[in-house]
Order: structure tokens, then sequence, then C-alpha cells
């Protein structure tokens, strides 16, 4: 060979009478590439599947290379940069990392510190920079079982940190290779594969703004669907993987970042529960994504929100009067007005708004989810873990404000499976005293609201349902003697109210089902009994319950009932609790704008009952429903339209309506 020639071996040969190393490996088939350079030799040895260490291998003949004495050392990965490393083999290269990994033990961490250096390259790649990230990668796969935890800590931890979002689709694939094949080499690696593998469920800060671009969304879609199908991959190759996956998943949940990061997360949460693994991870997803929608709900301070104003009455609380005083300005002279109501109003708190945004968009994609599920037929499948999530997390949080709408429209997605599974388990809780007592008064403060406001739930259903109620407050009064003591009987109190609230939305219908009448007249007497219930109860409910119940001619006698100029009492406050669970009616109108729309469609809203006092009968339910779906969305009125203005600014009373305790969103939207 001349200086400054190459010779390319061919493999297939024998060299063997040419070689005679210290390792002793004569007689077997070499690989090798030569490179003479002026008086200096490179020489690459790679012998089956073992590989002595490189840089101490002697030849003592190849070719007459004895003549010059010449040992031979492994080529550094520098010079591979300068060098076109693509002459070599798969397996050249893993041979040269397996020596590189190797020689930490033995004190050289020279090509070993080399290899973590490569590992560090992220932005701004330069093809030849990323060509060689790409075969080290691809070394580094096939060379796992090399790799110690303790002695390779440093490139463990340069490999766990890389992003997946600063590469194109080649570095990816072969970093998601090398994830893979740590998982399945060595159960120390598991968690920490999954956890890089998670931590790319979001973009970086800077790649945000461009989700909303064609290339920011190409970019997303190339990075999660190459990290889920690792996801699975690992899975299928580690049975115990999903069990590890769930927790990682629910502790990296970025709860306070920013909106869009936050989606982005939820979104792959949901991906996972309806993907390859979903049979091992869906429940946990489900329930992990219900815990965030709670505490970002309960983030959203309603401290003091309209907490001493239940003599105002309860039903004619409209979102579009709460628009109008988000409105005022203090230079209208409302000021002393607007110290009634809750701060939010006034001052529209910027933390308050941000957080019912997330929660905002994070329930828009849950439902849109749940439509998905109903569309593929999963609904009933996913809603058991709600109903689960419903009973432990959400039944259980301090007057939750939106989180349980998932619930409501998950049962209007399918009323006669999911609505009549969610309103007896509501009932079944309410009736079984291994429950809490606080417990129990949440569950009939939820299931009143949801026969009151579900416009799928059907006529029987609802009877039947208030039946169980109604027997059950026929019961406790039997075995109850005694007076009026709103501390001792606050569950038969709140059980009256749930009673006398769904009749002031569904009397009529009620009324309408024949079987139904004899449980009606059952009501007269628990009404009537010594503990005094309409002594008790929130005035405005027990108000319009009457005023209803005398026009429908429910009882035999009406006089006992006259409730005019109703005001709070001690008796209901002290029913109430410090809770207030006596003013808790956790389905009033959503008012969060962007998850209106999906609600919308299935509520009932106080404007579009017609009680029986109504004179005005000539106008159908299908005109009333119609003229209300025409309304603005912002104008959700639940009460006949008496401006909040109108009273403030000529100093009247308020007028008394009927019950949708509505509390004001902190959402920018609704104020």
């Amino acid at each position: 060979m001349e200086g400054g020639s190459e010779c390319r071996v061919n493999r297939s040969v024998d060299y063997s009478p040419w070689v005679d190393w210290s390792s002793g490996c004569g007689g077997r088939t070499v690989e090798a590439r030569f490179v003479v350079v002026g008086l200096e030799l490179d020489l690459w040895w790679w012998i089956g599947a073992r590989f002595g260490p490189a840089e101490t291998t002697t030849i003592s003949r190849v070719m007459g290379a004895e003549e010059f004495g010449y040992n031979v050392k492994a080529q550094t990965f520098n010079e591979m940069e300068d060098d076109d490393f693509n002459h070599f083999s798969d397996s050249e290269l893993v041979y040269h990392v397996r020596d590189a990994l190797n020689s930490v033990s033995l004190g050289d961490c020279d090509s070993y510190n080399q290899l973590v250096g490569v590992m560090h390259h992220s932005k701004g790649l330069a093809p030849d920079e990323v060509a060689l990230l790409v075969t080290s990668l691809k070394a580094l796969s096939g060379a796992v079982s090399y790799i110690d935890i303790s002695l390779h800590e440093a490139l463990l931890s340069s490999i766990f940190d890389m992003n997946m979002w600063n590469y194109g689709p080649d570095v990816m694939d072969a970093l998601l290779g090398l994830i893979i094949s740590l998982a399945s080499s060595n159960g120390k690696y598991v968690e920490s594969c999954l956890e890089m593998l998670v931590s790319s469920f979001t973009p970086p800060f800077s790649f945000m703004d461009m989700l909303k671009q064609p290339r920011g969304i190409a970019k997303k879609d190339q990075v999660l669907s190459r990290v889920h199908l690792a996801l699975k991959h690992i899975a299928d190759l580690v049975p115990l993987a999903p069990s590890k996956l769930c927790p990682i998943i629910s502790r990296k949940m970025p709860i306070y970042e920013k909106e869009p990061m936050v989606v982005v997360y939820a979104e792959n949460m949901l991906k996972l529960e309806s993907g390859a693994i979903g049979e091992f991870v869906s429940s946990t997803m489900l329930m992990a994504l219900m815990d965030t929608l709670i505490d970002l709900d309960v983030d959203i301070g309603w401290d003091g929100i309209l907490h001493d104003d239940s003599s105002k009455g309860i039903f004619q609380m409209e979102i579009e009067d709460m628009d109008e005083f988000a409105d005022y300005d203090e230079e209208d002279g409302t000021e002393d007005t607007l110290l009634q109501f809750p701060r939010e109003l006034s001052r529209k708190s910027l933390g308050g708004n941000s957080t019912a945004e997330k929660l905002d968009s994070l329930m828009v994609l849950t439902f849109e989810h749940l439509k998905s599920c109903e569309v593929s037929g999963r609904l009933t499948e996913v809603f058991e873990p709600l109903l689960d999530s419903f009973r432990i997390t959400v039944l259980t949080a301090y007057k939750s404000k939106f989180a349980q709408f998932v619930m409501f429209y998950a049962c209007a997605l399918d009323p006669e499976n999911c609505g009549v599974r969610f309103a007896v388990l509501l009932a079944d809780i309410f009736a079984c005293e291994d429950y809490p007592l606080s417990f129990r008064m949440s569950a009939v403060a939820y299931l009143a609201s949801y026969l009151s406001r579900g416009n799928f739930l059907s006529a029987p259903l609802v009877a039947s349902i208030l039946k169980r109620l109604v027997d059950w407050c026929f019961e406790y009064c039997n075995r109850k003697g005694g007076e009026m003591n709103p501390t001792s009987h606050r569950l038969f109190y709140s059980g009256c109210q749930a009673i006398m609230y769904v009749l002031c939305f569904r009397m009529k219908s009620m009324i309408d089902v024949a079987w139904f009448k004899p449980h009606l007249l059952l009501i007269e007497q628990i009404l009537k009994h010594k503990l005094s219930p309409l002594k008790v109860c929130l005035p405005s409910v027990v108000e319009e319950f009457c005023r209803q119940a005398e026009a429908a001619q429910l009882f035999t006698s009406s006089e006992e009932f006259n409730f005019n100029d109703l005001l709070e009492s001690e008796h209901s406050r002290a029913f109430g609790g410090m809770e207030r669970l006596d003013m808790f009616f956790p389905f009033d109108p959503c008012l969060l704008k962007k998850s209106d729309r999906f609600i919308r469609p299935h509520f009932v809203y106080w404007s579009m009952v017609r009680p029986p006092y109504d004179d005005d009968e000539c106008i159908s339910d299908e005109d009333v429903v119609e003229e209300e779906l025409d309304l603005d969305v912002s104008k959700m009125s639940i009460t006949p339209r008496n401006p909040l203005s109108y009273w403030i600014s000529n100093g009247l009373e308020e007028p008394r309506g009927m019950p949708a305790r509505i509390r004001p969103s902190t959402s920018p939207e609704s104020l």
C-alpha cells in the first residue's frame, strides 16, 4: 500500500495467516480497515462478539506491519467526527462503544467522556453531528448489557435528560430504540425510561407558541406518536411497566403550568386511556384527570360568595344580572353595593381567571373524549372509573363548582345507562348509614340538583328516585319523635329540601305520573311532622315549593303552608352546618364559557320551567326551549327578568325568586 491509500478488506477472506496478536485469535476471521497516512497506521479490529481493549492491541504482523512496530489504538469519537465513520458497520460501532464502556472500569475514561459529550448535542446540530448522534445512540442500543448503573451514571443521566422535541425523526427513532433497549435489559432502568418518555408529553416552553401553527402541530405528532409507540413496546416487553407508569404520570402532571402545557399533558393521558395499553391504565388515567379537575376547581376561590344572602331567594340570581354587576364601575356610585358581592366580581382576580380558563379547557378536552367514547361504544366502560372518581374525589370536595359536570355530560350522552347509574349511586349513598353524615348530605344535594337540571332524565326515573327519598323521610318521621332540632336531624332536613327542590322544577311532570300520586300525599304528612322541615329548610326553596303545591292543589289544606316574606332563620343555618350544605346546588348553570356549549343542550334552566301558578299556558314547551336556546351564551337566565341594576339604582330590595343558587364564575368570559 502506498501512503495515503486505503485498503478495504474483504471480510469473507480468512486473514489469520497475516494476524498474530496477543489475544490469541489466530485462525478466526477478522474484519479490518487499514488507513495509512504517512508513517501512521490507524487500525480497527473486531473479532466475533468479543473485542479486547483496542488501545493495547499490538499488531506483530499485518502485511509486514511488524516492520514498523506500530501500536494500534482505538479511534476516538473526536476522530470519528473528522473521519468518514460511515465506512464502519453497525457491529463495528457497537464494539467500539463496548470498549469505551469497559475502559471505565480500567481507569481510562477518555473515550467514555467523549461518548457522554456526544449525548449532550442537542439544538442546531449540523448534518454530520446529527449523523454522529444517531450512530452513537444506535451503537449504545446494541451495548446496553455493558452499561453499569454506577460506573456509567453520567452517560445514563445525559440520555434520560435528552428532550425528544429538540431533535428530528432520525435522532428520535434512535433515542427511543435505546430507551426501549434499556428498559427491557434491566429492571433498574424501567422507571427512568418511563419518566423520560412522560417528560416528552409536553414541549419546552420555547416551543409552546408553535403548537397552534402547522409546523408545530406536525412536530407534536412526530414526537407524541413515537412516545406512545415506545410506551407500548416497553409495556409488551416489561409486564409491570404499566403499573409503574401510572404513578409517574400522576406525579408529573404540570397542574400549575400554563394552560397549553396542561392541556397537552392531559391529551396524552387520554390518548393512553384509549390506546394500546388502555386496558392497563384506563381507570388510573381517568381518575388522575378528575383529581386534576378538582385540584383546579378548589383553587378557584369562592370563600364568602353569597354566603349570607339566602334570604334573597336562590332562584332569582341570574347570570345576566351577575354580568351587569361585573360591568359596574366604582365611579357609577355603586361601590358600596358591590362590596356586598364577591370580590371576584369587582376586581376580576387574574389568578382566579387563569385557573378558571385552565379548568375550562381541560373540561372541554374531557367532554370531547367522552363523546368519542360514546361514538366508539366505550362510554359504559369508561363511566365506571368516573363513578369511582366521583365518589372518592368529587363528592368529598368542599362544594365543588365545576368538575361534577363531567358526570353530568357523561350521563347526558347515555341517559338509560349512565344517567340511571349516577342517580342510583347518589340515592344509595344518601340511604346508606355506613357513610359519614356530611357525605350523605352532599350526595342528596347532588341528587336533587341532578334530577332538577337534567333534561335527558325521564319522568318515571325522577319519580322512582323521589319515591325513595319520600319513603326514607316518611320512615324517619315514624322512627324519630321529639320536636324540631336542626342539628340533630340534619340528614332528614337535607332529604326534605331535596324533595321540595326537585318538585319546584318537576311539579307538573310528577303530578302526571299516576303511580307517584300516593307518594305526593305522603309529602304532606312529612312536612306537617313535629320536626317541622318547612321551618328549617332554605326559605326560598320552601316558599317556591309551597306556591306550586298550592297552585297544583297538592295538599288537602294549604293554610298551613303560607310562608309569605320568608327570611332565613337560625334553624336553616344550623341544619346546613358550617359547610352550608343547605345552600349547595352543585348543578346550577355552568359558568365556564367553553364548557357551557356541551352542557347547555342537556340542561334545564329555571326560565324554562312553567310552574302550576303560571297563567301563561299558551306558550308551548317547544317554544320555551327554542327561545331559551337562542339566547346568548352569557345570558343563562333562570328567573323572570328583573335586572339587578334596576333594583340597585332605585335602592329597592331584590325580588325573591326561585332556586338556582348560581355562583359567579371567575373566568374572563363570564365576567
